[in-house]
């Protein structure tokens, strides 16, 4: 007996395996319609992944859509549908050139809610009075699809089996290729600090209905799992047995920010991601120093203009953060003093904007886990995330810089192996070099950012005179 929303027919509950009181006669068989549904869509020939030709598939064929009545609706389904986020445009007289085969959709009229451009309304498949010269394009904002995650079974709401959200449904994530980088991402999205483990082969029990994603491959800096590499949503080799957990430290980190709608990554509206959703900044109290913390956040540089009125656009709900305060010595905008979030009198004619030099500033750094906050384990800050800087190569010259960096005075010693506790990924330095003339650690020599041969009991610390 199946209720339908099952992965796998051997979910279905039954009698044992081999218990019956059947005969051959009696073998049951089944006939598919052969057609996927909600038809995939693809875009053809545009300059990114997220804007070309339309194209749909059916009859074992993709085509094309006709641009008769095509307009934004229709061209926010196929953004979400393809996880694209917003519709930018929808274009018509088939300016990502003219498609070949068949011409599949016709008079398509979307409300713009659906969640599949084969759930509109529309002529008959394969029946249109167009030529390709009339195929029908979109551009979407490119934005990955804020799909929620969940975590279920759990001894807190920051530990238990990962679930995701897509086609209405919620599904579980198959444990090959998991590890610490993809929970990470999770524990980030929910805003449940640090991933301490990344446990698989159903730790927190099965789940039921489908697997949405395997072979999950994060780098671990993006804001949301709908961002790392997969295959395809629902193409997996697994059952519920390999279903993925994650274990989070449960310490809100940094929000994420970005910049959106300016020439470069450097310059654009402020958004800041919140409760599984980006949102906006209001401009009131808006100043250079929380146009610097939002640019350091970013890895861009010194701050050169700080704009209100929406100089880039007008965002979309919601407004996250008014009357932001910051002092300029701040990590991450979150650190900033603002109303809590959520709670404010503007309008997106207000929505904060940052104008970075794009040429990247020192790396914050901080000392964690000693008796002063002169003397520590050796923590930096990249990617809006901090890490630890391996032993390897670590030395008095160091360990000098560090302290001048956060006015600490003079070094006292620079231990290795991980003398104020270990500290959770990343790893973000290893075989430091420093002169000792360095105004920040991010000057020194050093392997490319997160690339090292260490593990945490070789984390590096410092002790400083404390006097300036």
């Amino acid at each position: 007996a199946c209720e339908g929303t099952e992965g796998a027919l051997s979910e279905c509950s039954t009698k044992p395996w081999g218990s019956h009181n059947c005969k051959h006669g009696e073998d049951a068989g089944v006939v598919c319609s052969g057609f996927a549904e909600p038809a995939p869509l693809r875009l053809v020939d545009g300059p990114t992944p997220c804007s070309g030709r339309v194209e749909v598939f059916y009859g074992q064929r993709w085509g094309t859509v006709c641009d008769d009545s095509w307009d934004l609706e229709e061209a926010e389904v196929v953004c979400r549908q393809l996880g694209c986020g917003k519709a930018l445009s929808a274009s018509r007289e088939a300016s990502f050139g003219q498609g070949s085969g068949p011409i599949w959709l016709d008079d398509v009229s979307c409300t713009g809610g659906e969640a599949a451009l084969s759930h509109c309304p529309a002529r008959p498949w394969g029946s249109h009075n167009c030529e390709h010269r009339e195929d029908a394009g979109v551009v979407c904002a490119g934005f990955a699809e804020l799909l929620p995650v969940r975590l279920v079974n759990g001894l807190s709401g920051c530990s238990g089996r990962v679930e995701i959200f897509h086609h209405q449904q919620w599904g579980t994530i198959c444990d090959d290729s998991w590890d610490l980088k993809d929970a990470e991402v999770v524990c980030r999205q929910l805003g449940c600090g640090m991933a301490t483990s990344a446990p698989g082969s159903a730790h927190f029990g099965r789940g039921t209905g489908q697997i949405w994603l395997d072979d999950v491959n994060c780098g671990g800096s993006e804001a949301v799992l709908g961002e790392c590499r997969a295959k395809p949503w629902g193409d997996h080799n697994c059952n519920h047995g390999e279903d993925a957990g994650v274990e989070c430290s449960g310490v809100v980190e940094a929000a994420p920010v970005r910049l959106v709608n300016g020439p470069t990554r450097c310059a654009g509206r402020v958004e800041v991601f919140h409760q599984q959703q980006w949102g906006t900044v209001c401009d009131d109290s808006w100043d250079m120093a929380a146009a610097t913390i939002v640019c350091r956040q970013l890895g861009c540089g010194a701050a050169t203009s700080a704009p209100g009125s929406a100089p880039f656009g007008e965002g979309s709900d919601p407004i996250w953060l008014d009357d932001v305060t910051c002092s300029g010595s701040e990590s991450a905008l979150s650190e900033c003093k603002a109303k809590p979030w959520g709670t404010h009198n503007c309008k997106h004619g207000e929505d904060a904007g940052v104008e970075c030099s794009g040429i990247v500033e020192a790396a914050p750094v901080r000392l964690v886990n000693g008796p002063t906050r002169c003397a520590g384990r050796v923590e930096v800050f990249h990617q809006q995330q901090w890490g630890t800087v391996c032993d390897d190569s670590w030395d008095m010259a160091a360990a000098t810089v560090v302290c001048r960096q956060l006015g600490c005075g003079a070094a006292t010693s620079a231990p290795g192996s991980a003398p104020f506790g270990e500290g959770s990924d990343p790893i973000w330095l290893d075989d430091v070099t420093c002169s000792g003339s360095e105004v920040a650690l991010s000057e020194c020599k050093a392997k490319p950012w997160g690339t090292h041969n260490c593990q945490h009991r070789e984390d590096a610390g410092v002790e400083c005179s404390g006097k300036p």
